[in-house]
């Protein structure tokens, strides 16, 4: 389970939802949110406002295709079912129409490393995947290959998807997300980015595999993401 045992997971779900309208990186009944279960995941229905969803709306799916009860699920299920079955890191998946993330996906670019924190999806870029209709295979197909080595991607003239081991890490990432293409489209308004170089970024994503983590957690060849003051 990636949420308390105590916690119901679709309550978990909602939550999710709401806290992502608060942070201003989707609206209405656009994007979805998914968590993962023993024998597939929950996610949110199909075409329901967030700030009305109640628990028995939020739908079972199964990694063979069916759901369970009377409501829909959200159109984009397949993108979610396909993250689930290809990656066994997922826990929770978190699909938006964020204003920046959305601009820069309608120009279907690949968003360049002009900040070192676009490591933070696991690779040098921010990749876009090809287009395709939503709610189809071929979009879950380009989706899987936009995110080869990667946790998030842009969906052309669609949106952005991430993925992470809970749903609070994958909330933080879709912010993260978010946050870089605002900074990307403001930096193209100001002038042309200077992007780090290879060796630069192979840096910074070394020191990323120990970020977040404790000196106890870390093994000796590893990189650690901070240069840490002496231990008293």
């Amino acid at each position: 389970m990636t949420v308390p045992p105590q916690q119901d997971p679709r309550q978990a779900v909602i939550d999710t939802c709401l806290r992502m309208s608060e942070m201003g990186i989707n609206q209405g009944t656009a994007g979805n949110v998914s968590l993962r279960k023993d024998d597939g995941f929950w996610i949110t229905p199909s075409g329901v406002a967030y700030e009305t969803m109640r628990p028995g709306q939020i739908v079972p799916v199964g990694l063979d295709e069916t759901y369970e009860g009377d409501w829909l699920p959200s159109s984009e299920w397949r993108m979610h079912l396909d993250i689930y079955a290809a990656r066994p890191e997922a826990g929770a998946v978190i699909h938006t129409h964020s204003v920046h993330a959305t601009a820069l996906s309608c120009l279907r670019e690949e968003i360049p490393p002009f900040h070192y924190m676009i490591a933070v999806a696991g690779g040098t870029t921010l990749r876009c995947a090809d287009y395709a209709t939503f709610g189809t295979k071929a979009l879950s197909h380009a989706m899987l290959a936009a995110l080869k080595e990667r946790s998030a991607c842009l969906l052309a003239n669609h949106g952005m998807i991430c993925f992470g081991p809970t749903l609070d890490k994958a909330l933080w990432l879709a912010g993260e997300i978010e946050t870089l293409c605002h900074q990307y489209v403001v930096a193209r308004q100001t002038g042309t980015p200077v992007v780090l170089s290879h060796a630069e970024m192979a840096d910074v994503l070394a020191r990323f595999r120990t970020y977040g983590k404790q000196p106890r957690d870390i093994d000796a060849k590893d990189t650690p993401a901070v240069d840490a003051p002496r231990r008293r």
